[in-house]
């Protein structure tokens, strides 16, 4: 497994010379004849682009950590896809606060951001990045281009399966679009790069969409025991379209629970995942062996280092009087930690392996957002193994081996359990609620024995805590910007207020609003 997520992303830095980039020379080539036609021609090369796409969510330009990052105008480590994705998910809940001060952290915290807000920005410019790098290996995967360039059958057969994942990326990636910033630019493969300006797809359409696309792929994705570890199977087109379906109601005004239901049973009754007896287990460095991960974003402390990432979960959720070492790193950097709203989802301090707060010299409260010490520390991922050892840099960076699990089967039962509570099926929806709460407490002695619909939020907030959902979900039951539920700094009053409904959107940059007169901005910015 090890060396699996290793030769991924080692592909996809040495591929990464081979994509578009601006220079002084404009009419530069790549060194040694590496054009797009070289590579492509060869048939053993697809590989090694396909993983840069991979690499696409976890590294951040071309020689990593740091140096020459792919998006401009924001720090390379900053534009790391999982940090902004997280940071705009996380920060402007009641799940985590960050206590600098660097441009658009202080926005995100008090939910006060404007269409030049850094962050904004570079979620928006990193998710195009990556819809284009997608688009183009698409072009040149498919089936005309293979048989123009004589390739035998295995070769294209090979190819073709590349290109669904590809496929599976760029809807991933347009996932993140739409819930994030609703009406967006649309281009796919055959929108060919030059002097062109994307029209706008409205969210509904866009739903539509990812939609045709993740049902078009679903078949022709390897199954779970066949997908290498780091790619994506026909599970995580599965899992995406859950997700799709359990937030159909906010993208489209339609509710699609049922189908919701249909596509979670699809990767339960696969049989390829199962929960993992320990429950931080999945947030260590050797979580790749996890038989609950279905689709991770991969990372290496030697081979894949990036400032963003789970370096960004473990190292800036240090601080105070927490030693760095005991959390298989070298340094602390000081900034994250949870609201008292968050602590309070978690009743049973003791008996519940969820509860994971650091306390010791932290208050409860946040009166002061740049001190540490003000909030409870959460440091869910921790660089050390199972056995307790280092990760792969032996503590002597801060750099990781923690895989992000961008899907888990945890999340699949949960949205099985909400979506058939939605439909009036409150057995299943105890049955796997209660599985949940089994693993999380070693037996059954906290299960529950009715539910209400809020009973599923919480569980969420308990189960999938810093993993990057709890902005979706908050909007999803109506709660995100409502004066109804409330957390510390929340619209900037620290004991929390109600703010504009339109927050539950991000502006469209105001760049590309000014460029691109096809575009308009999202209401209230």
């Amino acid at each position: 497994m090890k060396k699996v997520r290793i030769s991924i992303l080692g592909f996809g830095i040495a591929v990464m010379a081979l994509m578009p980039s601006c220079s002084k020379q404009l009419n530069q080539t790549p060194k040694y004849g590496l054009n797009a036609e070289t590579v492509y021609s060869n048939p053993d090369q697809y590989i090694h682009v396909l993983a840069k796409l991979y690499s696409g969510l976890s590294m951040t330009g071309l020689q990593g950590p740091a140096g020459a990052g792919d998006i401009a105008g924001i720090d390379e480590g900053f534009s790391a896809y999982i940090r902004v994705l997280w940071n705009l998910q996380e920060l402007p809940t009641d799940e985590a606060k960050c206590g600098w001060s660097d441009p658009g952290i202080p926005a995100a915290n008090k939910m006060q951001w404007n269409a030049d807000d850094g962050w904004v920005k570079g979620m928006y410019y990193r998710i195009y990045y990556q819809i284009t790098l997608c688009n183009e290996f698409i072009w040149q995967a498919r089936d005309s281009k293979l048989d123009e360039r004589g390739f035998s059958d295995a070769d294209k057969a090979r190819i073709r399966t590349y290109r669904e994942e590809a496929r599976f990326l760029r809807a991933l990636s347009y996932y993140h679009a739409m819930d994030l910033f609703g009406n967006v630019p649309f281009v796919t493969e055959e929108d060919r790069v030059g002097a062109f300006q994307p029209e706008r797809i409205n969210r509904s359409d866009l739903f539509n969409y990812i939609e045709s696309e993740l049902l078009a792929i679903e078949d022709l994705l390897l199954t779970p025991g066949a997908a290498p570890y780091g790619r994506a199977s026909k599970a995580a087109a599965q899992t995406l379209l859950s997700k799709l379906y359990l937030n159909a109601e906010v993208y489209t005004g339609s509710a699609r629970n049922s189908d919701c239901i249909t596509f979670c049973n699809k990767v339960i009754n696969s049989g390829a995942y199962q929960l993992d007896d320990v429950y931080q287990d999945m947030f260590l460095a050797d979580n790749n062996t996890s038989p609950e991960i279905i689709f991770p974003v991969v990372y290496d402390g030697i081979y894949a280092q990036t400032w963003g990432g789970t370096t960004y979960l473990v190292c800036g959720a240090l601080g105070g009087s927490m030693v760095a070492s005991n959390y298989g790193v070298n340094g602390k950097w000081g900034g994250l930690r949870t609201t008292p709203q968050f602590v309070d989802k978690f009743p049973d301090t003791t008996q519940d392996s969820r509860y994971m707060f650091y306390t010791q010299g932290q208050s409860k409260e946040i009166t002061s957002l740049s001190t540490f010490t003000s909030g409870y520390a959460f440091p869910k991922f921790k660089n050390k193994t199972k056995a307790g050892v280092n990760g792969s840099n032996n503590g002597n960076s801060a750099h990781v081996d923690i895989d992000f699990p961008m899907f888990r089967l945890a999340d699949v039962y949960l949205m099985l359990a909400e979506a058939s509570f939605r439909a009036g099926d409150q057995g299943t929806a105890l049955q796997y609620m209660n599985n949940i709460r089994e693993r999380a407490y070693g037996n059954s002695n906290h299960n529950f024995t009715s539910l209400v619909l809020n009973d599923f939020l919480d569980e969420r907030a308990r189960e999938l805590s810093w993993e990057g959902t709890r902005r979706t979900d908050l909007i999803r039951f109506g709660l995100f910007t409502s004066p109804n539920y409330v957390w510390t700094f929340k619209g900037g009053d620290i004991v929390g207020t109600g703010v504009s409904d339109h927050l539950n959107l991000y502006p469209i940059p105001n760049a590309d609003i000014v460029l691109n007169p096809n575009l308009t901005q999202n209401p209230g910015y």
